[in-house]
Formats: C-alpha cells, structure tokens, sequence
C-alpha cells in the first residue's frame, strides 16, 4: 500500500508520463492484463487510458486491472489512470518513505 507521499511522488513521475495502453469496446481481457503485466515489471509506472466505448468506467477498469496485477492505482483523472508496481529485476523508481 501507497502512502500519500509516495502517492504524491509517482504523479508527479507520471505527469509527463504518455497513455501506453487503451481500454476499449473489447474490455480487459486476459491478452491485454498479460501485457500490462509484463510492462508493470519492465516499467514500474504505466498511465493507461479509457476509451468512450469501454463497458466499465475508469475506476472499475483500474481498480479491476490493479487486482489483476498485483499494482497500486496511483491516480484515476478523467479518462486515464496511472498504475504502480515495483518491479522484481528492473527496479527504477525509489519511493519516499
């Protein structure tokens, strides 16, 4: 679990951060949640993005991707939302304490 400054900190990371996943009509399937896992461990921090036809809204998808992941949601903004997962290999990112 996140505190609110480490919270702080990874959204200040991901503000400069690009949308490398879109959420569609198809929704989350088992091909897109094996993706963004497997860029959770190379990346630490993805911002993903929700597109109109989607058939959940943007807290279920990032709350339902976070489970799937083992990821934090670090924050839901209109139709994107960022994700943190430190990684096994390739850790990157120092939180705050």
């Amino acid at each position: 679990m996140l505190t609110s400054k480490q919270r702080a900190q990874l959204r200040g990371l991901a503000n400069g951060l690009d949308a490398i996943f879109q959420i569609g009509k198809a929704g989350l399937g088992d091909a897109l949640i094996k993706q963004i896992d497997e860029t959770l461990e190379a990346r630490e921090l993805i911002k993903l993005r929700l597109l109109e036809t989607a058939p959940v809204s943007v807290r279920e998808a990032a709350d339902a991707v976070a489970k799937a992941t083992g990821a934090d949601v670090v924050q839901v903004i209109g139709s994107r939302f960022v994700l943190y997962r430190e990684s096994r290999e390739n850790k990157r990112i120092v939180l705050v304490k």
